[in-house]
Protein backbone atom coordinates (compact mmCIF):
# COMPACT_ATOMS: atom_id res chain seq x y z
CA UNK A 1 0.00 0.00 0.00
CA UNK A 2 1.25 3.16 -0.85
CA UNK A 3 2.05 6.05 1.04
CA UNK A 4 0.00 9.50 1.48
CA UNK A 5 0.06 11.46 -1.39
CA UNK A 6 2.15 14.74 -0.22
CA UNK A 7 -0.01 17.10 -2.85
CA UNK A 8 -2.59 16.61 -0.62
CA UNK A 9 -0.73 18.47 1.94
CA UNK A 10 -2.09 22.09 2.77
CA UNK A 11 1.25 23.70 4.00
CA UNK A 12 0.76 26.75 6.54
CA UNK A 13 4.24 28.00 7.84
CA UNK A 14 4.51 25.50 10.93
CA UNK A 15 8.10 25.25 11.31
CA UNK A 16 8.24 28.85 12.81
CA UNK A 17 5.08 28.66 14.57
CA UNK A 18 5.77 29.25 18.62
CA UNK A 19 4.18 27.02 20.86
CA UNK A 20 1.30 29.33 22.21
CA UNK A 21 -0.10 29.77 18.55
CA UNK A 22 -1.38 26.08 18.39
CA UNK A 23 -4.74 25.22 19.15
CA UNK A 24 -5.54 28.82 17.60
CA UNK A 25 -9.47 28.62 18.35
CA UNK A 26 -10.39 32.25 17.40
CA UNK A 27 -8.70 32.89 14.01
CA UNK A 28 -7.06 31.68 10.98
CA UNK A 29 -7.12 29.69 7.36
CA UNK A 30 -9.35 26.46 8.84
CA UNK A 31 -11.34 28.60 11.59
CA UNK A 32 -14.88 28.45 9.80
CA UNK A 33 -14.15 24.45 9.27
CA UNK A 34 -13.44 24.00 13.09
CA UNK A 35 -16.17 25.97 14.21
CA UNK A 36 -18.86 23.93 12.42
CA UNK A 37 -17.44 20.41 13.07
CA UNK A 38 -17.51 21.93 17.09
CA UNK A 39 -21.33 22.91 16.61
CA UNK A 40 -22.46 19.58 15.80
CA UNK A 41 -20.55 17.83 17.98
CA UNK A 42 -21.75 19.79 20.77
CA UNK A 43 -24.98 19.79 19.89
CA UNK A 44 -25.12 16.27 19.42
CA UNK A 45 -23.45 14.38 21.83
CA UNK A 46 -25.66 13.77 24.85
CA UNK A 47 -25.64 10.64 27.06
CA UNK A 48 -28.17 9.22 25.29
CA UNK A 49 -26.02 9.61 21.51
CA UNK A 50 -23.20 8.23 23.79
CA UNK A 51 -25.05 5.04 25.34
CA UNK A 52 -26.19 4.56 21.69
CA UNK A 53 -22.62 4.61 20.27
CA UNK A 54 -20.84 2.88 23.18
CA UNK A 55 -23.83 -0.42 22.26
CA UNK A 56 -22.79 0.20 17.78
CA UNK A 57 -19.56 0.06 18.25
CA UNK A 58 -18.19 -2.03 20.77
CA UNK A 59 -19.24 -4.93 18.86
CA UNK A 60 -15.88 -5.26 17.51
CA UNK A 61 -17.70 -7.06 13.63
CA UNK A 62 -17.24 -3.69 11.44
CA UNK A 63 -13.95 -5.31 10.14
CA UNK A 64 -10.91 -6.84 10.18
CA UNK A 65 -7.39 -5.74 10.09
CA UNK A 66 -3.92 -5.31 10.73
CA UNK A 67 -2.87 -2.13 12.63
CA UNK A 68 -0.34 -1.53 10.26
CA UNK A 69 -3.18 -1.30 7.31
CA UNK A 70 -5.34 0.85 10.00
CA UNK A 71 -2.75 3.81 10.26
CA UNK A 72 -2.48 3.69 6.51
CA UNK A 73 -6.15 4.00 5.72
CA UNK A 74 -5.77 7.58 7.74
CA UNK A 75 -4.57 9.15 4.43
CA UNK A 76 -8.13 8.69 3.19
CA UNK A 77 -8.71 10.92 6.38
CA UNK A 78 -8.32 14.88 6.77
CA UNK A 79 -9.19 15.96 10.24
CA UNK A 80 -11.81 18.63 9.98
CA UNK A 81 -11.71 19.92 13.77
CA UNK A 82 -7.60 20.37 13.87
CA UNK A 83 -6.83 23.75 13.38
CA UNK A 84 -3.10 23.59 12.86
CA UNK A 85 -2.91 21.44 9.95
CA UNK A 86 -5.25 20.18 6.72
CA UNK A 87 -2.95 16.73 5.89
CA UNK A 88 -3.68 12.89 5.49
CA UNK A 89 -3.73 11.73 9.55
CA UNK A 90 -1.17 8.95 8.64
CA UNK A 91 1.32 11.78 8.30
CA UNK A 92 0.63 12.50 11.71
CA UNK A 93 0.94 8.87 12.91
CA UNK A 94 4.30 8.56 11.98
CA UNK A 95 4.72 12.65 13.01
CA UNK A 96 4.39 11.94 16.41
CA UNK A 97 5.79 8.47 16.82
CA UNK A 98 9.03 10.09 15.64
CA UNK A 99 9.11 12.85 17.84
CA UNK A 100 8.62 10.38 20.87
CA UNK A 101 11.89 8.34 19.27
CA UNK A 102 14.00 10.97 19.21
CA UNK A 103 13.04 11.89 23.48
CA UNK A 104 12.54 8.35 24.47
CA UNK A 105 14.16 6.03 22.56
CA UNK A 106 14.19 3.08 24.79
CA UNK A 107 10.30 3.00 25.56
CA UNK A 108 9.33 1.48 22.42
CA UNK A 109 5.57 1.09 23.65
CA UNK A 110 5.45 4.98 23.99
CA UNK A 111 6.28 5.29 20.54
CA UNK A 112 3.90 2.92 19.42
CA UNK A 113 1.46 5.13 21.58
CA UNK A 114 2.34 7.91 19.10
CA UNK A 115 2.03 6.01 16.30
CA UNK A 116 -1.43 4.64 16.59
CA UNK A 117 -3.08 7.43 19.35
CA UNK A 118 -5.20 8.42 16.53
CA UNK A 119 -6.26 5.28 14.83
CA UNK A 120 -10.05 5.20 15.86
CA UNK A 121 -10.43 7.84 13.34
CA UNK A 122 -11.19 4.82 10.74
CA UNK A 123 -14.61 5.36 12.03
CA UNK A 124 -15.01 8.14 9.95
CA UNK A 125 -14.26 6.31 6.74
CA UNK A 126 -16.92 3.69 7.98
CA UNK A 127 -19.59 6.44 7.74
CA UNK A 128 -19.27 7.75 11.00
CA UNK A 129 -19.48 12.02 10.85
CA UNK A 130 -16.40 13.94 11.85
CA UNK A 131 -18.20 15.47 14.87
CA UNK A 132 -18.65 12.13 16.60
CA UNK A 133 -14.96 11.00 15.63
CA UNK A 134 -12.06 13.61 15.57
CA UNK A 135 -11.67 16.93 18.15
CA UNK A 136 -11.53 17.12 22.08
CA UNK A 137 -13.36 15.65 24.33
CA UNK A 138 -15.38 15.60 27.55
CA UNK A 139 -17.91 14.66 30.09
CA UNK A 140 -21.48 13.89 29.35
CA UNK A 141 -23.70 13.61 32.04
CA UNK A 142 -22.61 16.28 34.06
CA UNK A 143 -22.40 20.73 33.26
CA UNK A 144 -20.41 21.51 30.51
CA UNK A 145 -17.00 23.42 32.06
CA UNK A 146 -15.56 26.05 30.79
CA UNK A 147 -12.63 25.02 29.31
CA UNK A 148 -14.34 23.29 26.39
CA UNK A 149 -13.52 24.85 23.08
CA UNK A 150 -16.18 27.00 21.85
CA UNK A 151 -17.92 26.55 25.30
CA UNK A 152 -19.63 29.70 25.38
CA UNK A 153 -21.23 29.32 21.72
CA UNK A 154 -21.99 25.86 20.55
CA UNK A 155 -23.98 23.94 23.56
CA UNK A 156 -27.01 26.51 22.96
CA UNK A 157 -28.62 23.46 20.95
CA UNK A 158 -27.11 20.24 23.28
CA UNK A 159 -30.72 19.03 25.18
CA UNK A 160 -28.74 18.15 28.12
CA UNK A 161 -27.50 21.68 28.50
CA UNK A 162 -30.72 22.41 30.23
CA UNK A 163 -31.85 18.63 32.02
CA UNK A 164 -31.49 19.75 35.51
CA UNK A 165 -30.19 15.77 36.68
CA UNK A 166 -27.21 16.57 34.01
CA UNK A 167 -26.39 20.38 34.41
CA UNK A 168 -24.92 20.31 37.41
CA UNK A 169 -20.57 19.86 38.51
CA UNK A 170 -21.31 16.30 39.41
CA UNK A 171 -24.75 15.30 37.20
CA UNK A 172 -24.74 11.73 37.41
CA UNK A 173 -21.68 11.11 38.83
CA UNK A 174 -19.95 10.82 42.50
CA UNK A 175 -16.98 12.79 44.06
CA UNK A 176 -13.78 11.43 42.60
CA UNK A 177 -15.37 7.97 41.42
CA UNK A 178 -12.71 8.33 38.31
CA UNK A 179 -12.57 9.08 34.82
CA UNK A 180 -13.37 4.98 34.26
CA UNK A 181 -16.60 5.63 35.45
CA UNK A 182 -17.33 8.86 33.37
CA UNK A 183 -18.99 8.89 30.01
CA UNK A 184 -17.06 10.60 27.81
CA UNK A 185 -18.09 12.34 24.57
CA UNK A 186 -17.97 9.77 22.05
CA UNK A 187 -14.89 9.51 19.48
CA UNK A 188 -11.23 8.18 18.33
CA UNK A 189 -10.20 7.81 21.99
CA UNK A 190 -12.55 5.65 23.43
CA UNK A 191 -12.73 3.68 20.14
CA UNK A 192 -9.27 2.76 19.97
CA UNK A 193 -8.87 2.02 23.94
CA UNK A 194 -11.60 -0.42 23.47
CA UNK A 195 -10.50 -1.46 20.37
CA UNK A 196 -7.43 -2.90 22.07
CA UNK A 197 -8.59 -4.08 25.12
CA UNK A 198 -10.54 -6.22 23.20
CA UNK A 199 -7.82 -7.70 21.46
CA UNK A 200 -5.91 -8.45 24.28
CA UNK A 201 -3.10 -5.96 23.03
CA UNK A 202 -1.03 -4.78 26.23
CA UNK A 203 0.57 -1.79 26.58
CA UNK A 204 1.76 -0.46 29.49
CA UNK A 205 0.57 3.15 30.93
CA UNK A 206 -0.69 3.52 27.05
CA UNK A 207 -3.97 2.52 26.85
CA UNK A 208 -4.79 5.19 29.33
CA UNK A 209 -3.00 7.83 27.39
CA UNK A 210 -4.80 6.66 24.58
CA UNK A 211 -8.10 7.10 26.05
CA UNK A 212 -7.81 10.24 27.45
CA UNK A 213 -5.20 12.05 25.12
CA UNK A 214 -7.97 14.53 23.50
CA UNK A 215 -9.53 15.53 27.25
CA UNK A 216 -7.84 18.91 26.70
CA UNK A 217 -10.38 20.46 29.12
CA UNK A 218 -8.69 18.50 31.98
CA UNK A 219 -4.97 17.62 31.23
CA UNK A 220 -4.45 21.29 29.79
CA UNK A 221 -6.91 23.60 31.77
CA UNK A 222 -7.64 21.97 35.03
CA UNK A 223 -11.62 21.15 34.42
CA UNK A 224 -13.45 17.74 35.50
CA UNK A 225 -10.80 17.42 38.91
CA UNK A 226 -13.28 16.53 40.66
CA UNK A 227 -14.28 13.67 39.18
CA UNK A 228 -10.68 11.92 39.42
CA UNK A 229 -9.21 9.31 41.28
CA UNK A 230 -5.69 8.63 42.60
CA UNK A 231 -4.97 6.60 39.37
CA UNK A 232 -6.32 9.23 37.12
CA UNK A 233 -3.53 11.92 39.30
CA UNK A 234 -1.09 9.38 38.73
CA UNK A 235 -1.60 9.26 34.89
CA UNK A 236 -1.73 12.73 34.27
CA UNK A 237 2.09 13.13 34.08
CA UNK A 238 1.58 10.87 31.35
CA UNK A 239 -0.77 12.26 29.77
CA UNK A 240 0.84 15.65 29.66
CA UNK A 241 4.08 13.94 28.35
CA UNK A 242 2.13 12.70 25.40
CA UNK A 243 0.55 15.93 24.54
CA UNK A 244 3.79 17.45 23.75
CA UNK A 245 4.34 15.24 20.98
CA UNK A 246 0.59 14.62 19.92
CA UNK A 247 0.64 18.72 19.59
CA UNK A 248 4.21 20.17 18.63
CA UNK A 249 5.28 17.97 15.87
CA UNK A 250 2.50 19.14 13.33
CA UNK A 251 4.88 20.68 11.01
CA UNK A 252 5.58 20.80 7.42
CA UNK A 253 8.12 18.17 8.15
CA UNK A 254 6.91 15.03 6.67
CA UNK A 255 8.33 12.12 7.74
CA UNK A 256 9.11 9.84 4.71
CA UNK A 257 6.25 6.73 5.74
CA UNK A 258 7.60 3.72 3.62
CA UNK A 259 11.25 4.19 5.02
CA UNK A 260 10.06 4.15 8.97
CA UNK A 261 7.17 1.11 7.66
CA UNK A 262 9.43 -1.86 9.35
CA UNK A 263 10.91 -0.68 12.41
CA UNK A 264 7.03 0.68 13.25
CA UNK A 265 5.76 -3.13 11.85
CA UNK A 266 8.07 -4.87 14.37
CA UNK A 267 6.63 -2.27 17.64
CA UNK A 268 3.10 -3.46 16.41
CA UNK A 269 4.19 -6.90 16.01
CA UNK A 270 5.26 -6.98 19.80
CA UNK A 271 2.49 -5.40 21.74
CA UNK A 272 -0.64 -5.37 18.92
CA UNK A 273 0.14 -8.59 16.44
CA UNK A 274 -1.93 -9.88 13.70
CA UNK A 275 -5.14 -9.01 12.73
CA UNK A 276 -7.04 -7.31 15.02
CA UNK A 277 -11.28 -6.99 15.16
CA UNK A 278 -12.40 -4.06 15.11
Amino acid sequence: MQGPDPSLVYRPNLEEKKKEEYRNYENGNLIDRVFKTYKLMHTNQTLKFVQQKHAEWTTFTHSEMGMMEAIMSLDQLVDESDPDVDFPNSYHAFQTAEGIRKVHPDKDWFQLVGLIHDVGKIMALWDEPQWAVVGDTFPVGCKFQRNIVFRDTSFKDNPDEMNQEYNTEYGIYEPNCGLDKVFMSWGHDDYLYRVLKFNNCSIPEGLYMIRFHSFYPWHSHGDYFHLCNEKDLEMLPWVKEFNKFDLYTKTTALPDVEMLKAYYQSLINKYCPGILKW
